[in-house]
């Protein structure tokens, strides 16, 4: 089988490149292409912030430590171990708790990425000699500069709107060896060279939550966010009392614990009032929304007004939206057609055509 070469569009030359490496199959073929690609290597594994309440959460980040150096000792690649406890725990754990504890749904893989992988991460390898950090996110990097950000060529494995907030110095030393590819054909490649992370399943949780889920965690690290209070429908009837707003997000249907002959949705949360706010499914829908402070990929905002394509969620489809800017760091974004689940807290990642453009947090609906 031929093995496809990594792409280097970065205007610096690699002189030695740092492969971020979990032991799973993605970051296994990143470190494969990137080794074979003639250019110095070496692997690094990334120990973040666990949850010291939660033994099974230490197990699993020894495990993964375990299988990152014997995918190293595989490849015959040098291993380093970083310890970001302090900087994943500032920057995305702490941010978790407080954006639950102020009605938000926060995304921690923008934030990890922006300040964790290439802040901390980056700035480490670096100090180890490497000139680029490759991972195997899938998304793809064109041009010089300013360097653009691009969807994955796998429209189902995309992960550009995760790095939507990486800006163009953390760009200039970024690499995404498997980027062009689709995930059938990495796993092909992992077979074909006989890497035992082939047919690992991929991850499906947060990384840092534990086997309980975000509630049992929230309610291990932040008890106080527990408050109970009213559940109005969308005509401001009090139906019902709720265990405390972090139990719920927008969009959720189970769990919200009122009988009615029609299903009941969580519309929105009113964190002044202390109140869950819940209709039809009819009422869910949105077609407006407020986000900042934005972050342009370009280290510039494009000409707004303008016709651009949204993504509320990392899983939510694209839509048409008309964005203009409110200020000098927000903007107002009307959409196309109605939206179900647009949640503050999230991120709102701007695209015009393949290329991401940036993004902000969403502040209003």
């Amino acid at each position: 089988m031929h093995l496809p070469r990594i792409t280097l569009p970065t205007a610096i030359r690699p002189t030695r490149i740092a492969v971020g490496v979990s032991g799973g199959v993605d970051s296994a073929v990143a470190a494969l292409l990137v080794r074979d690609s003639g250019i110095p290597a070496m692997a690094v594994f990334l120990r973040i912030w666990h949850d010291t309440l939660d033994e099974k959460a230490i197990a699993h980040v020894d495990s993964e430590q375990a299988l990152a150096e014997e995918m190293a000792d595989q490849l015959h690649m040098p291993f380093t171990v970083l310890d970001g406890n302090e900087a994943f725990r500032r920057h995305v754990v702490e941010h978790f708790i407080q954006s639950y504890a102020h009605g938000e749904t926060p995304n921690p893989c923008v934030h990890c990425n922006r300040h964790v992988r290439w802040g901390f991460m980056l700035s480490a390898v670096r100090e180890l000699g490497a000139s680029h950090l490759a991972t195997g996110h899938y998304a793809r990097l064109r041009g010089k500069e300013p360097i653009r950000l691009l969807r994955s060529s796998d429209p189902g494995k995309d992960q550009s709107y995760m790095l939507s907030f990486l800006d163009q110095q953390q760009l200039q030393h970024a690499l995404f060896p498997i980027g062009e590819l689709s995930k059938a054909r990495v796993r092909e490649i992992a077979r074909f060279a006989g890497l035992f992370a082939a047919d690992r399943p991929d991850s499906q949780d947060l990384c840092f939550i534990g086997e309980g889920g975000y509630r049992s965690f929230l309610e291990r690290h932040a008890p106080n966010a527990f408050h109970g209070g009213p559940i109005f429908n969308t005509n401001g009837e009090e139906i019902g009392r709720h265990a405390g707003l972090v139990n719920y997000t927008v969009g959720q249907r189970k769990g919200i614990g009122i009988a009615q002959p029609h299903p009941l949705y969580v519309v929105a949360k009113d964190v002044a009032q202390n109140a869950l706010i819940v209709g039809s499914r009819e009422s869910l829908g949105g077609t407006s929304l407020r986000a900042g402070p934005m972050h342009w990929v370009a280290g510039h905002a494009p000409a707004l007004p303008a016709r651009l394509l949204l993504r509320t969620r990392y899983t939510a489809p694209e839509v048409i939206a008309e964005v203009q800017p409110v200020d000098s760091n927000s903007i107002h974004a009307t959409l196309a057609n109605s939206v179900p689940d647009i949640t503050p807290g999230q991120a709102a990642v701007l695209y015009m055509g393949d290329e991401c453009l940036g993004g902000g947090i969403i502040q209003a609906c």
